[in-house]
């Protein structure tokens, strides 16, 4: 199999790792290197000095996107900067490549469903790393809902704080796309997990209200604190849910609960952990996630890709499934601005309400 990585920070060189985890010798690496600047990291998130990411990794490194396209790729790693997601998946899929899309899709929803339309037309797949969705814990939290377990579903808090200079030690925080508008930085557009994941959980919304903005004193021009309150709907009920996301909290906090008359869910993202309340007997049932590692995530979603590719599993997210956190997004976004609720349904982005 050959491979084109875009963008060749962090997380893709955590997929070149994985990739060659998986599949050794049997993947030639290319990679689109504009500038090359970015450094050789450790798993631990230091950099390795004395060493170079093209020796290390055996990879074939170009300097013009074209160039690279020509090599005839089987699949495009699209790891650079959200605002560039977009313009880089449509050239790979003009190219005849699959799609491997870093969350979030992208910055906006600009261009999104020519993207949908191409991949469809060229008979491609294309799928987006929302690697939570392979948690053995929200896939707990996910198996007691369809099961009942909670019961009519009554109320969900959902939170993702850590402070944005602790993500990346090996540089400044100010020069790191999360900090930046021009690269789709921002809590709604960095932060998308909690969006991808409730809506997979708790399903689309209706009504979209987010609160929040640039509220620290972090040298940064994006929002680095908002909270969203959306209304869904179980059993035919408003269901609300309150979604927090910020760049600031020590320690980081990343749970999620969820209240129904029949118990109550919670997961810890980092105490590694699910809680079950039961109403009925009042008993609480712990379930720890021993020797669970973040990494397994990111095995898990490459192991679905490739399964996909080799037509044994459908694509768990692909473009109109990762298009509903950027409805969400967007709506949000138009509420921050506007300061009033923002209908979001799957047709149009948002008109307020």
């Amino acid at each position: 199999m050959k491979v084109l990585f875009v963008g060749l920070g962090s997380i893709g060189q955590r997929h070149i790792r994985n990739l060659r985890m998986l599949l050794g010798d049997n993947v030639e690496i290319l990679a689109y290197r504009r500038r090359g600047q970015s450094p050789l990291l450790n798993p631990d998130m230091t950099v390795r000095s004395g060493a170079d990411l093209e020796t290390t990794y055996d990879i074939r490194s170009f300097t013009n996107l074209d160039d690279a396209l020509a090599q005839r790729p089987e699949v495009v790693f699209v790891t650079n900067p959200n605002s560039l997601h977009l313009p880089t998946a449509l050239a790979a899929a003009h190219a005849g490549c699959h799609l491997f899309i870093e969350k979030p899709l992208s910055h906006s929803l600009d261009g999104v469903d020519e993207l949908i339309e191409l991949v469809e037309r060229k008979g491609l797949l294309a799928f987006v790393a929302y690697q939570f969705r392979f948690h053995p814990g929200l896939q707990l939290v996910q198996r007691m809902i369809d099961e009942g377990r909670l019961g009519q579903l009554a109320s969900a808090h959902i939170v993702n704080g850590e402070y944005l200079p602790d993500w990346h030690p090996y540089e400044d925080y100010r020069e790191t796309h999360p900090a930046r508008r021009e690269l789709g930085g921002g809590c709604l557009r960095i932060q998308t997990h909690e969006l991808d994941y409730a809506l997979w959980l708790l399903g689309l919304p209706t009504r979209v209200f987010a609160v929040g903005g640039h509220l620290s004193r972090l040298e940064v021009d994006v929002e680095d604190c908002v909270s969203i309150l959306m209304e869904c709907q179980s059993g035919g009920r408003a269901l609300p849910v309150h979604i927090h996301l910020d760049y600031l909290q020590r320690p980081p906090q990343r749970t999620c609960e969820i209240v129904g008359d029949a118990g109550k869910v919670v997961f810890d993202y980092y105490a590694n952990q699910v809680r079950f309340y039961d109403t009925a007997t009042r008993r609480l049932e712990t379930y720890q996630f021993q020797g669970f590692e973040r990494n397994q995530m990111f095995l898990d979603e490459l192991r679905h890709f490739l399964a996909c590719l080799r037509s044994e599993e459908k694509v768990i997210v692909d473009l109109k499934e990762a298009k509903k956190s950027l409805l969400v997004q967007s709506a949000a976004e138009q509420s921050l601005q506007s300061g009033e609720a923002a209908r979001c349904t799957p047709e149009r982005t948002w008109r307020r309400i």
